[in-house]
């Protein structure tokens, strides 16, 4: 399952995480979000106990966007150790996704 997290929650539940954490930078007004939030949680559950998986909405959650640049949504940034390993913009198909996780999860 894919969690929402907040500005405020976001040090505790993502830069200070033991696991890498995937997030996925969206809006309720963005279509290519939209498209990609199911494999997003599709790959919520394949990862499930290697890596933590959440969503933010960056019209409530300015500041984060900000902080990482995030330009363009959907923007899914993975963080490891608490610092940004892999940044995806953009819709794209559950296999390339999925390649980036594993990517993050070698490293």
């Amino acid at each position: 399952m894919v969690a929402n997290v907040t500005d405020s929650e976001f040090e505790a539940n993502v830069l200070k995480s033991t696991e890498p954490v995937l997030v996925d930078f969206w809006a309720t007004w963005c279509v290519p979000c939209r498209m990609v939030a199911p494999v997003v949680d599709k790959l919520s559950e394949k990862y499930k106990g290697k890596m933590k998986f959440y969503k933010m909405d960056v019209d409530e959650n300015p500041d984060t966007m900000k902080k990482y640049r995030v330009m363009s949504i959907p923007a899914l940034i993975i963080f490891k150790g608490g610092k940004p390993v892999d940044t995806v913009i953009g819709a794209v198909p559950e296999r390339t996704l999925s390649s980036r996780v594993d990517g993050a999860l070698q490293s």
